[in-house]
Formats: structure tokens, C-alpha cells, sequence
């Protein structure tokens, strides 16, 4: 089904947003985010998706550091306005970690909110939960996870943050097999170098 046409038949989304440099890594080397072009309006644009979210989807390396940092900024009372409302979303909101080797903890702190599936069950639970349309499935990052879903079909919408930056080598946004996609919005993120690309996919 056309992603355009999931709403009006009930159904919620598999949004992907994943910053780039202009030659298309999501990380430098060694999974390194910190030669990564990020800008303030990063944690906005991510905001405004936490905000459409009923779940959230990672891979097993980028949930760890995302909830990691989030629960610290979480309890940060010199931490803005912004910066905690995105606290909120991450630390509460229900989580699936698609991973196979990822282990449960009953004394994690995040326990209560995250469910850990591995890889093989990952595209029938996304497909339930699309399907119960409370809200879209966000995932940010873990490129090595919504690649295989993107072949799948089981993306929705992606969404491309190009930085301003030339890395030369890392982790490249996309590396399956051709997916057919849709351009529905070329903008420059406000009070920033940032263009976001969004994309429909289209099989």
C-alpha cells in the first residue's frame, strides 16, 4: 500500500529520520558521531517526530547510547525546555530494540518501557504495529537495522538530514539493494545549514 494512503485506511507509519554528511555517511569511521554535522535545529526537526510517535524503533548500539544520554538530560534540571521534552518522549514512550544479541535486564531502568525482538520477528511486530495506528513507529539512526526493512517494504517515509560536511569515508546511509523513492519535501531546516529531504517510498 502506498504510504500516502496509510492514514486513511487506519494505518500508522515506519518513519525513518537519519542525518547525513553530503556524501552520504551517517558516521565517520568506527561508527565516530562526533565528525558529524549536527546543528541545533537537529534536536527540533527530532522533536517534531518524537511528537508524532507511538513507538520507537532501534537497533541494539543506538539505543544504548540514545537512552543513555536522554536519561541524563532527563535529569538535568540546567537542561532546556526542548532538551527535556525530548527527554520525556525517549525515556517514556513504549520501545522495540530489534537485535540479536542485545540480552533483557529486569533491573534496567528502561525495562519497563522496551521490548527486545530479534531480527526475524522484527518485520511481522512492526507490521502489528502499524497496524494499530496509535501513533507512528519513529526510528532514528541504526541505519544496519531500517536497511534490511527498507527492502522489506516496510518503510514508510524517510526522512534525509544532509549536513554540511564531507567525511570521505564511514558508514554509508544505504547499503541494500535499489528502493524506489518518492521526494515530497526539499526544505533548509530553519536557523541552519541543514536540508531535509523527504522521501515516500514507492517499492
Amino acid at each position: 500500500m502506498p504510504a500516502g494512503e496509510l492514514y486513511a485506511h487506519g494505518m500508522s507509519r515506519l518513519v525513518v529520520s537519519v542525518l547525513t554528511s553530503l556524501d552520504g555517511y551517517f558516521q565517520g569511521l568506527d561508527g565516530d558521531l562526533s565528525v558529524m554535522p549536527f546543528q541545533d535545529a537537529f534536536n527540533t526537526h527530532n522533536l517534531e517526530l518524537l511528537s508524532t510517535a507511538g513507538t520507537l524503533a532501534y537497533g541494539s548500539t543506538w539505543f544504548t547510547e540514545n537512552w543513555d544520554f536522554w536519561s541524563k538530560v532527563a535529569a538535568d534540571a540546567s537542561a532546556n525546555r526542548r532538551e527535556h521534552d525530548i527527554a520525556h518522549f525517549v525515556t517514556t514512550l513504549p520501545k522495540i530494540v530489534i537485535s540479536d544479541s542485545m540480552a533483557a535486564d529486569s533491573g534496567a531502568p528502561w525495562t519497563p518501557t522496551t521490548r527486545i525482538i530479534p531480527r526475524s520477528a522484527a518485520p511481522a511486530e512492526l507490521t502489528r504495529l502499524k497496524e494499530q495506528s496509535d501513533g507512528d513507529v519513529v526510528m532514528f539512526g541504526s541505519a544496519t537495522t531500517w536497511n534490511p526493512l527498507l527492502e522489506l517494504g516496510l518503510v514508510d517515509e524517510l526522512t534525509v538530514l544532509v549536513g554540511p560536511a564531507l567525511l570521505g569515508a564511514g558508514n554509508k546511509l544505504y547499503t541494500g539493494s535499489r528502493a524506489g523513492l518518492h521526494l515530497t519535501d526539499a526544505s533548509v531546516l530553519s536557523r541552519s545549514e541543514l536540508v531535509k529531504l523527504r522521501y515516500l517510498t514507492t517499492g
